[in-house]
Order: structure tokens, then sequence, then C-alpha cells
């Protein structure tokens, strides 16, 4: 991968932005190469290379911001990009709150597995699924799609900021569903990624809990009645769930419209003590975290809810600098939340009546956090024994009550690459079967 040429594209882009009238500007261009395994119906059946490039602008001309992109570094379209960024700036409204962060200087950053080892890799995919063929003889894989992507890009800016960053690292990505003679279980997905092949994969992130479970998946039973319970969210789930507060209660748009209900909470309790919510692409627990913001800056570690208490918004520069909440310290990636002290064995044994949910189908949750829809890939909890896995049910709740009415956080979690989250068990959610 030339780092010349990125240097030169985002000098010249710059430049152009510059000449055209952008008084802020910043621009990255990015290279990457995908080598790629896929599995179909438990064969290979495809090894490709893919080759890609991308280039993203923005620019700030009279107040006014223009972002554009392309996948060519192809003189002419770069210079008609450019042209494009300029146009959408002059037609959009201005606004005197855009900005980006000061000189940062030129800084390199070099993150995972530059080099695969493809012969490893291969190894490594043949053993999975002879593993999945022994140990779990009732799944079928749809599809899995095994790669080593490496990367490398230029961020510019005129305040001077250059970032030159190079990172690589191998994914795992499975689709299956459980048979047993004409009854099939739903389809559910796993994967993980990772900056070596130290590992089988499927002792990785929760790929051997997410098998199993979906084998105890393939009979249901109804859920009987109406009544309110016990949620307990998978970790997968759980990152759902925390991620629609975040988008309802803490991010830019809601912000800026005003229909956050914590709006006024910062540094306030919202949840239970025994919650910390933390976003951090600094951790050794993360392959390729976040090295820096589109606005110039170096991301941090940060917590979003410490202790229960509402630590930080998921503001950008630009909401910051417009409703005076402090800035995020990265762009919300990489969630970790802080695990419990009890298994999800002895959680469960403490559960009166309730639901395990492996994944939740739902429409977006109310500006007050009111959420319904579908818990899918899921388990019924009896007097703390799971009676059966669950046919479609539904629940429903409020984010917001929800995170005030914790039950539990198993000691286990599961550290998949991008996050590293347990179970929680919250009460007060209504559960409706037949």
């Amino acid at each position: 991968m030339n780092t010349e040429k990125l240097y030169n594209i985002t000098e010249n882009v710059l430049s152009q932005l510059r000449d055209g009238g952008a008084e802020i500007a910043y621009c990255t261009a990015r290279m990457s190469e995908t080598v790629e395994f896929n599995v179909d119906g438990g064969e290979f059946s495809l090894l490709r290379t893919l080759f890609d490039n991308g280039l993203s602008m923005t620019a700030v001309k009279g107040g006014k911001k223009g972002s554009v992109g392309s996948n060519s570094f192809e003189e002419a379209s770069v210079h008609a990009t450019v042209e494009s960024c300029l146009a959408a700036a002059d037609s959009s409204e201005a606004d005197e709150h855009w900005g980006i962060a000061d000189n940062q200087g030129e800084k390199c950053f070099e993150n995972g597995a530059l080099t695969p080892d493809m012969n490893g890799l291969f190894d490594r995919t043949k053993e999975l699924l002879q593993t999945i063929g022994e140990k779990y003889p009732l799944i079928v894989i749809e599809q899995m799609i095994i790669s080593h992507t490496k990367s490398h890009s230029v961020y510019r800016n005129s305040n001077g900021t250059v970032f030159n960053s190079k990172g690589g690292n191998y994914s795992v990505s499975l689709m299956f569903s459980g048979h047993e003679g004409e009854v099939s279980s739903s389809f559910f997905s796993s994967g993980v990624v990772t900056d070596n092949l130290d590992k089988p994969f499927i002792e990785l992130g929760s790929i051997a809990q997410d098998l199993a479970d979906t084998e105890k998946q393939i009979r249901t039973i109804a859920c009987e009645g109406k009544y309110t319970g016990t949620m307990l969210l998978s970790p997968g789930c759980l990152c759902e769930f925390i991620d629609s507060i975040a988008e309802n209660f803490a991010s830019d748009t809601t912000l800026l419209d005003g229909t956050s209900i914590w709006k006024d909470k910062l540094g306030e309790q919202v949840a239970d003590p025994r919650i910390t919510i933390s976003f951090c692409p600094k951790s050794p627990l993360v392959c390729l975290g976040e090295n820096y913001t589109g606005e110039g800056f170096i991301s941090e570690d940060f917590d979003f809810i410490r202790d229960g208490k509402l630590e930080s918004f998921f503001a950008s520069y630009y909401i910051s600098r417009k409703t005076g909440v402090p800035r995020a310290k990265n762009n919300s990636g990489n969630m970790i939340i802080k695990a419990g002290e009890k298994s999800v064995a002895d959680i469960i044994k403490g559960i009166d009546r309730g639901i395990l949910v492996g994944r939740f189908s739902g429409g977006a949750p109310g500006i007050n956090g009111d959420f319904s829809g579908v818990a899918k890939n899921s388990f019924l909890i009896e007097k703390g024994e799971i009676i059966g896995a669950a046919s479609e049910t539904m629940i429903s709740g409020n984010l917001a009550t929800m995170l005030n009415s914790l039950v539990d956080i198993s000691s286990e979690t599961v550290a998949d690459g991008i996050s590293v989250l347990p179970y929680a068990a919250f009460d007060g959610i209504t559960i409706s079967g037949k």
C-alpha cells in the first residue's frame, strides 16, 4: 500500500478545497485489501482477494458544511469530488458552530496483524468446520465468511493535523440454524474479530454458546398468558439495548432537538449503581480500536455511565459547541460493561418467571424510552430453571426504567474483539404469550 500516494491525494484535496474558499476542511484517503474464504452449506466455495479505495472529504465555506465521498483516486474523479463537496457546502445553511480540533501534529498509528498468516487462517477455518460437525451435529452452516483485512489511511485537516494509520485483523462471521428432521430453528449469526490465530475460533467470543443455544431452539414452547417478569439479556442483545438507550437519551439528535429525557442529568444518577458502561477503543481486549475522530481529536476511552451516574453524552464537537455539553472523547465504539459477581446460572436460579433473550426484533423506541417487540432465539425461565426454548414472544418495557430495575449482572463476559459484555437481568418487563 502506497503511503506517498495517500499523502499526496489528501494534500491535493485540502489544497483544492482551500482554493475553492473552504475555511475548514478535512479528508481521508483509505486503501484496503481483504483476503476471504467463503463456506456455503459446509463446503469451501470461494477464495478471493478484494481491493477497495475510499476518499471522503468535508468543507466548511462561509459557515456552510458539505461532505461527500468517492471510491476513485483518479485525478479527474478527485477534482470532481472536490467540486461536489464545495457545491454541497454552498447549498447548505450557515452555522457558526462547525469546527475541528486544533493542530494535533503528524502522528502514525499501527495496530493488529498487518501481514496475514493465510496457511494458519485456512487451518483454523477447517478446524472450525470440523469442530462444528463433531460437537454440534444439528447445526447447518448457511454461510461462513473468514477473512483478513489490512488497511492504510491518511487523514489530513486544514489545521495541519496529519494521521497515518495502518491496521490488520482477522474476521470470523457465521450464519447458521439448527435442523432436526423437518423442524428447524430461526437463523442466528455469530462472529469475532481478532489480531492473532493463537486460539481455535470456537473458543472466541460467544460462538460455542451460540451454536449450542441454536441446537436447543429447534423445538420451542409457547409462553402462556401475559405477565410482568424478568428479562435476562444475552451479551449481544444487551449491546443492542444500550445502543438504543444511547440513541434515545444521549445522542446528537436528541440533544439538539431537546427531546432527550437526560438532557439535564449529566452527573446525576440515571441507573442502578452497579451499572458502569464505557467506550474503550484503547482497551487491550479490543481489536483495532478507533485512533481518532473525524474532527481531528485523538480518541480516548470514556465512561458513559459510571456507578449508575451519567458521565457523558455522545456529543460530537459540533453539538458540543452548539449546546455547551462536553464533547464525547471518541465516536462511541467498543462498548465495555463492567461485570458483576454472580454467574449466569446463579442469576437464572433467582428468577421466578422470565425470559432469556438472545435476539430482539422491534421498532424504534418512543422518545420516553418505551419499547416493544419480539424476543427471538430465546428461552423461558420458571422457578429458577430454563424450561425450554421460547417460540416468538412479545416483550415490552421502558429503557430508562429498566436501567433502574437491575436484578444482576453476570460475572462472565463475552469479548469478541469489538466489545466486552456480560449478561444482565432486569425486572418489570411485560412478557406476552398466548
